[in-house]
């Protein structure tokens, strides 16, 4: 009897990865193929008299209250110059991402079959790390200034919890997360459950469409701050719940635990200094994740679920 239990569980185990790799087979399958339009070449390119088609071409880039003489004068700036120098040395091509970029949209056209595939574009945004990536409708516009590395000069005077992910292994992370906010939706966001149950659900939704990223790139965390936070889950919780800050209103709780931040806020010296930012969102998606293990549903229908659903009938507990 003692060797019947683990038995069985490797047999589920087995199972399991079958029915997994079956699943990506099937989504691989779908074979979505895609161009990646490099803008920031064809403007770094252009010629003046290349502008009037550029522009026709591409005429959302090209904001109308500036007159042709803005752009004649970015294309001959000095900085500009070396940031198009920059992007074209950390990205001679682009073939790995275009890997990920069409993987991320098998994965949306599987979970999510009225999903048109848009144009990818990359360009530069004078480094705004707020919109590295936008999405609409018909466009995913990547900014690759914002993509040089966490070392890179250009980033001298950005905060450090910010630089560490100004990376080109975060393109795929982040295009998958503004999908995510596109698909998710929740009622209302009052009390830090609501928030991390929402962040939660863009985190899950990024479990399902980039499995071949790692779990901490997911959530932009270094594998120390990744460790850090599995090996403090219940603490956290703990903290969370003795505290009565899970049903909490309070506005200042999404400043502490959810926002980006170079640490989480617990008001105590040695756990503050050593605990990364975002811990919220981290208990949140282990919320999420115990959810969808211990319910049969549609990834679709769990992004439209009130928080307090999901919540109580996750049957959470962290690990120890």
């Amino acid at each position: 009897m003692k060797y019947l239990l683990p038995f069985f569980v490797l047999v589920v185990m087995v199972f399991s990865c079958k029915t997994e790799n079956n699943l990506e087979q099937s989504i691989a399958a779908i074979n979505i193929d895609i161009d990646i339009e490099r803008y920031d070449r064809l403007f770094a390119d252009a010629s003046i008299s290349d502008l009037p088609k550029l522009k026709q071409a591409y005429p959302f880039m090209f904001s109308e209250k500036y007159a042709d003489s803005f752009w004649i004068a970015k294309k001959r700036d000095t900085l500009q110059l070396q940031l198009l120098a920059e992007v074209a040395k950390a990205f001679p091509d682009f073939k790995e991402e275009r890997r990920h970029i069409e993987s991320l949209f098998n994965h949306l056209k599987y979970y999510f079959p009225e999903f048109k595939v848009p144009r990818v574009i990359t360009a530069t945004s004078d480094v705004d790390y707020r919109y590295k990536v936008i999405v609409t409708d018909t466009i995913a516009l990547i900014s690759l200034d914002t993509y040089l590395g966490s070392d890179h000069k250009f980033y001298g005077g950005i905060q450090k919890y910010t630089v560490q992910n100004l990376r080109k292994e975060q393109i795929i992370v982040d295009l998958a997360n503004e999908y995510a906010k596109r698909y998710a939706f929740q009622q209302q966001r009052k009390t830090l459950l609501d928030e991390m149950i929402y962040f939660g659900k863009l985190l899950y939704f990024k479990d399902v469409v980039i499995p071949f990223v790692e779990e901490k790139e997911r959530i932009g965390y270094t594998q120390e701050q990744f460790d850090w936070a599995v090996a403090n889950e219940s603490y956290i919780w703990r903290y969370f719940v003795e505290r009565e800050l899970l049903f909490s209103a309070d506005s200042k709780l999404p400043g502490r635990f959810i926002n980006p931040a170079p640490f989480s806020k617990f008001y105590l010296e040695e756990i503050d200094r050593e605990s990364p930012g975002r811990l919220g969102q981290y208990i949140g998606w282990q919320i999420v994740r115990a959810y969808m293990e211990k319910n049969d549903i549609p990834l679709k229908d769990m992004l439209i679920m009130s928080a307090e659903d999901i919540f109580n009938n996750s049957k959470f507990k962290p690990r120890k």
